[in-house]
């Protein structure tokens, strides 16, 4: 790990106005570096509508195809990005929970959750392939968006970020990786106080506990990307080693994050309505992060 403070060799993030096919999703390819961007701009909220979970799942889609069409050349990165000010993401899509905790529809939400899941063990295990995944988080990552940024084989992260997940708040916990992804960085008593908390932590905090793993100036996030890039660069025989090594060792399967998933389902039908009050009550700030 390593805290970044400055270099003198600018980059910029992709301009914010690009074209995509994928609604919710806007997408970039810097040949230069060989890095696919796709940065989340989701609606009314910034969470994980099922319309972004799903032109994720097939921006995924085309990546690995381009992968396998140019023999594993093509990309060496891949970034997830916000195109929202201040907010990488907000997590789950709360109002869609809350609608069918009410209906008591099981397999609508076991449907959602698993797309979750899908999206979450892709960009994980970095779509199978020798490209590394990076989370470059400038603004808020709650919830589910903190498992997103968590999923990322590198986290980068402004100074004076907040993090965290804050389900416990509304009686549930974090169903879509984060136990498994925090207990296999900081060890599982932390994760489990980390999580039961529902505490909000500040991206420095998060570094001094092994959790993020650049730490960047605000304001400089693609800047200690690029650090990381051309570092990487330098040693990429060592880098693609230890990324096989880690992946070895702190392996997480697939089965792993579906059977808690399923816990995950399981719990929230047994929401009362003052936990579903709460849940109406995050929408609404959701709602205002979207707009302000």
């Amino acid at each position: 790990m390593e805290a970044i403070v400055h270099d003198d060799n600018l980059y910029s993030a992709p301009a914010q106005d690009l074209a995509s096919p994928f609604p919710q999703l806007k997408t970039h390819y810097d040949e230069k570096y060989k890095v696919g961007w796709f940065l989340m701009d989701s609606e009314p909220r910034p969470c994980f509508t099922p319309t972004l979970l799903n032109s994720i799942s097939h921006y995924f889609e085309s990546v690995k195809s381009e992968m396998i069409e140019t023999n594993n050349q093509k990309y060496d990165f891949l970034v997830l990005d916000s195109n929202i000010d201040g907010v990488f993401n907000l997590g789950g899509d709360l109002n869609l929970f809350a609608s069918k905790i009410l209906e008591g529809n099981r397999e609508a939400l076991l449907n959602y959750a698993v797309s979750c899941i899908d999206v979450l063990y892709a960009n994980m295990t970095h779509l199978d392939t020798e490209l590394t995944t990076i989370a470059l988080v400038k603004g808020d990552a709650l919830g589910g968006g903190f498992e997103a940024a968590l999923s990322s084989n590198v986290l980068i992260a402004e100074r004076g970020v907040k993090m965290g997940l804050p389900e416990v708040l509304f009686n549930l916990f974090p169903g879509m990786g984060a136990f498994s992804l925090l207990s296999r960085k900081i060890g599982t008593a932390l994760a489990e106080e980390m999580i039961m908390s529902g505490k909000t932590y500040s991206s420095d905090e998060l570094f001094k506990l092994g959790v993020v793993d650049i730490l960047a100036e605000q304001g400089e996030a693609e800047i200690a990307l690029l650090s990381y890039i051309k570092s990487r660069n330098r040693s990429a025989n060592s880098y693609t080693a230890m990324q096989k090594v880690k992946d070895r060792c702190n392996t997480i399967s697939y089965q792993e994050l579906i059977d808690i998933t399923h816990i995950w389902v399981d719990a929230a039908l047994k929401l009362t309505k003052k936990d579903l009050r709460m849940i109406n009550r995050l929408v609404k700030r959701q709602s205002l992060n979207a707009n302000a």
